[in-house]
């Protein structure tokens, strides 16, 4: 008497889902990968060989029209000092970067460093500037 097995085991493998999971992964990182900016207002940096990195508390851009941004709120030059206290906080050594685009005036750049300067008067603290660049290509 033969018994014969039912259920067949078949060694073929059917890859169209796994294509279509792969397919779909890509797009998702694909999409995702676009939505992330590290920097939010587009600048052109000045070019360095330097690659001194800082804890940054505060950031302050200026783009090519000359306009203020602390964090990314936009400020003129009366409000820059009282937007970097606000966002320093109570830390006495806090690092303000600067990211400055390249074709602007030397006289924004003071003006940053000035607002920094008096509020390290004001508050007895010690602040610091950087300045951001690109890499030399």
């Amino acid at each position: 008497m033969a018994i014969k097995s039912r259920n067949k085991v078949e060694p073929t493998f059917n890859s169209s889902s796994m294509s279509d999971l792969v397919f779909l992964l890509l797009i998702f990182f694909m999409l995702t990968s676009t939505l992330v900016a590290p920097n939010a207002i587009k600048l052109m940096l000045p070019s360095s060989n330097s690659k001194t990195m800082a804890k940054q508390t505060v950031t302050v851009y200026i783009n090519d029209q000359y306009q203020y941004f602390v964090n990314e709120t936009p400020a003129d030059d009366q409000q820059l000092a009282g937007l970097i206290n606000a966002n320093i906080g109570e830390d006495n050594q806090a690092t303000v970067v600067l990211r400055s685009d390249k074709s602007v005036p030397v006289q924004y750049v003071v003006n940053v460093i000035d607002a920094v300067n008096e509020i390290n008067t004001a508050t007895n603290s010690n602040h610091k500037v950087i300045l951001a660049t690109s890499p030399k290509k």
